[in-house]
């Protein structure tokens, strides 16, 4: 089931929604940012895999919704930390699915459940943030699962270069800058997959963490435009003053390199 998508409604419900969240907290304009972001690159994906006027449209949907469970995360728990407070993902699409907050975005049908599209949205959210996308869906699901999960990762290397260590990283510089890269952390990235966040045990495993979403990208084109942007090569420059680090993030500047540029 197809539906209409009037941007201009999505938009203005959105900002409407916000704005029950303090604006000038920095967390709260972070995810602001993120939401119109990783809308704009979901759609420069949907357009480089030629996909319809109305599945790009749907993915800049899913790109404007992916991330609407943050705000009251926030605000509930104080935290964005999924681990110690309730997946953002989850809470989202209970929000929009449950709450019945989707009526607001899009002018449905009445219906006794969500079905077509509406299911791809609410799949799509749910899947964003998960280590690996669940099994038991179709195919026109999947690829909009995709579609989020590369925009998703593509914009988290801005934001990730873009906060100051000691912000994102909750520590000093110097602890930082002296930090020591985990073997299971190092392990994962040399295999070329995502760091599961249990291996996560000093402050520059949690960079090298969001570096290594680049090898989950799905896309030739996802890798494209986050090479593009120049982020990720801005992360991995990073210049630590502890020596075996510094000669680790070498390697991986190599690695990933040749990774984006001959996938």
């Amino acid at each position: 089931m197809e539906f209409v998508i009037d941007r201009k409604r999505v938009k203005d419900t959105f900002a409407a929604y916000v704005k029950n969240y303090n604006a000038e907290d920095e967390k709260i304009l972070l995810k602001i940012r993120h939401t119109y972001r990783v809308a704009e690159i979901s759609e420069q994906i949907a357009i480089e895999l030629g996909l319809s006027e109305y599945d790009v449209d749907l993915a800049w949907l899913i790109g404007m919704l992916h991330d609407i469970g943050r705000f009251e995360q926030l605000k509930q728990y104080g935290t964005f930390m999924d681990a110690v407070s309730i997946d953002h993902a989850h809470f989202g699409v209970q929000l929009l699915f449950q709450d019945g907050l989707i009526g607001e975005y899009l002018k449905l049908p009445e219906m006794g459940e969500f079905q077509g599209d509406l299911q791809v949205v609410r799949l799509s959210i749910w899947n964003h943030s998960a280590y690996r996308i669940q099994k038991d869906i179709d195919n026109r699901t999947k690829l909009f699962c995709k579609i989020i999960r590369d925009a998703d990762k593509i914009d988290i290397f801005r934001v990730a270069y873009d906060t100051p260590l000691e912000v994102l990283y909750q520590c000093s510089v110097d602890k930082f800058q002296h930090s020591a890269l985990s073997p299971a952390v190092r392990e994962a990235y040399e295999e070329g997959h995502a760091v599961l966040r249990s291996l996560k045990q000093t402050p520059v495993d949690f960079l090298v963490g969001h570096i290594a979403l680049a090898f989950e990208l799905e896309f030739p084109a996802s890798r494209k435009i986050a090479w593009g942007q120049g982020y990720l090569q801005k992360l991995l420059s990073f210049q630590s003053e502890n020596p075996e680090t510094a000669m680790q993030f070498e390697k991986m500047r190599k690695q990933m390199q040749e990774y984006i540029l001959e996938s």
